[in-house]
């Protein structure tokens, strides 16, 4: 894959996709930028070599044809300042005035244009669409590692109208790959991955990856209730995914197996109803009461995840331990956070996996105190299980 580095982007009109896919509030103002911030290296360099850029991205998910709460002119002020210059917006990715702002880009120039989810030919991956926006640029840059699990036109299939000395991986694509890659093939020992999440069936392929790998294996969540099934535990009315107890119970035999330390919640903070005024309780995870349902790691979990964790030296994180949406279930998550940040500064190194875990994380305040944390949660864990991302094997 080329890389920034390895390229002069003098005089070159880039194209490049990025993932904005930023939250807005219903008066379409930016409520995190992240995902902003985490590309302007990446545009700076174009500039600061005198090219020109022109930006690609998604927001949301319209339902086909534009709709003003998913426009991306919403950023426009926004990208302005970060990049200390004038953002061009160029509306429409197929309209005569993209294409006429886009030729006219002078070096240090920036155009930023429409949701290219306006059009259903981007999420089917139309060759034709895809050729459509390459004539955009001279040079491909894809910085969307978030979206890079996807065969999309924009984050795949228009590569292939550029020779391949002219598809590029921008820094933080590169990043997010370098940091998975330390996790799974240089990760100093223990390794303790932490799994949390709603289901079983969205994580199967990367626990079983895992128990290649990992000392520790931590399961929170929902999901965690499945795995009490599987031990013969009652969950009364918790979380269940009853098809997949017999997958479960072959989980924790391959952990056996292998040596792996497995570690479920013993005890669970459980609620009569799913709300943050619920009556709650404390329950052992296999005993939970009819009429009462698991949401968070309970007093015993907490403290025995927070251990395993402190004394670890590489540690995976994906999926929050309870619903911490809700704060009287957000404890299990937040004693998994500080213990990461806690082990992080001893000289652990974190990954945390994107998703909600990116999301639990900043906002309990660790952001800065874990070593890196992923933008992409789906191509993280489709990366981590072995599966090509078609957005990265388009770069060459």
């Amino acid at each position: 894959m080329n890389t920034l580095d390895t390229y002069n982007f003098a005089g070159k009109h880039a194209v490049m996709r990025v993932d904005f896919n930023v939250p807005l509030d219903k008066d379409l103002r930016i409520t995190d930028d992240t995902r902003i911030r985490m590309a302007t290296p990446s545009v700076m360099k174009i500039l600061n070599d005198g090219g020109s850029v022109v930006l690609l991205s998604h927001l949301g998910r319209p339902k086909g044809g534009y709709e003003q709460k998913y426009s991306l002119e919403a950023l426009v002020a926004r990208l302005s300042q970060e990049y200390g210059r004038e953002v061009q917006f160029g509306g429409d990715v197929l309209g005569a005035e993209a294409a006429q702002k886009a030729a006219a880009l002078q070096p240090g120039q920036v155009l930023l244009l429409d949701n290219v989810r306006f059009y259903k030919e981007e999420e089917a991956g139309d060759p034709a669409f895809a050729a459509k926006l390459a004539t955009l640029g001279n040079v491909y840059v894809n910085d969307a590692f978030g979206t890079a699990h996807r065969a999309h036109a924009s984050t795949a299939v228009m590569a292939s109208s550029f020779a391949p000395q002219d598809r590029v991986g921008g820094y933080l694509l590169q990043s997010e790959i370098d940091n998975a890659k330390k996790v799974l093939e240089n990760a100093e020992r223990p390794f303790t991955a932490i799994m949390g999440g709603a289901k079983i069936s969205d994580k199967i392929l990367i626990i079983e990856k895992l128990l290649d790998k990992v000392d520790n294996l931590l399961i929170g969540g929902g999901m965690a209730y499945t795995f009490a099934v599987a031990e013969n535990g009652h969950v009364g009315s918790s979380l269940l995914e009853a098809d997949k107890v017999d997958l479960a119970r072959q989980l924790i035999a391959k952990a056996k197996a292998k040596g792996v330390n497995l570690m479920l919640p013993a005890d669970s903070v459980i609620a009569d109803k799913f709300a943050n005024d619920a009556n709650t309780d404390v329950a052992a995870n296999t005993s939970i009461p009819d009429g009462w349902m698991g949401l968070d790691l309970g007093p015993e979990s907490r403290e025995a995840f927070a251990e395993v964790i402190r004394n670890s030296k590489t540690i995976l994180w994906n999926g929050p331990m309870g619903v911490f949406e809700m704060s009287n279930f957000s404890l299990g998550t937040a004693y998994v956070a500080q213990a990461i940040a806690e082990a992080t500064t001893a000289g652990a190194y974190s990954l945390i996996g994107g998703g909600d875990s990116a999301a639990a994380v900043q906002q309990l305040g660790f952001g800065e105190q874990v070593s890196y944390i992923s933008t992409g949660g789906g191509a993280l864990l489709e990366y981590m299980e072995g599966k090509e991302l078609p957005g990265v094997t388009a770069l060459g």
